[in-house]
């Protein structure tokens, strides 16, 4: 595959509270996640350099977007992260590179600004203990 953009995302779904997915992708207006993984240092007194072994894997995500409480949108998917902990599938497509996880959500805070934009974020973790991988 050919370097390209973040433009033109395919899938940008996460499931309600029910754990039907909500393709929400037009209500987001931008998004960072990543896939770290957790580092040992198992530096022995004989090396001069560091040595690590690679740990657990993990996933986070924030999404931003603007408020929309038409049916099955980002309001409807995120109203009941307060009251509810529930896992839901989060899928991302983006030039035909698949990364599904499923996420805690863990905070929907709401901004009205100063000029009048009533804005959201969303962020939200790995729950279930499967290593991330991109399909």
């Amino acid at each position: 595959m050919a370097k390209a953009t973040g433009l033109g995302w395919t899938t940008l779904s996460v499931d309600d509270s029910g754990g039907s997915p909500q393709a929400i992708k037009n209500d987001i207006t931008n998004l960072t996640f990543s896939t770290p993984r957790g580092v040992q240092d198992v530096t022995g007194v004989d090396k001069s350099a560091h040595e690590r072994l690679l740990l657990l894997a993990d996933f986070s995500i924030e999404l931003n977007g603007v408020f929309n409480a038409a049916s099955n949108m980002s309001h409807a998917v995120f109203s009941t992260v307060p009251s509810t902990s529930v896992n839901r599938t989060v899928t991302l497509v983006v030039n035909a590179a698949t990364l599904p996880n499923e996420t805690l959500f863990h905070d929907y805070a709401l901004t009205r600004a100063a000029a009048g934009e009533l804005t959201w974020k969303a962020p939200g973790s790995l729950a279930d203990g499967t290593v991330p991988t991109w399909a």
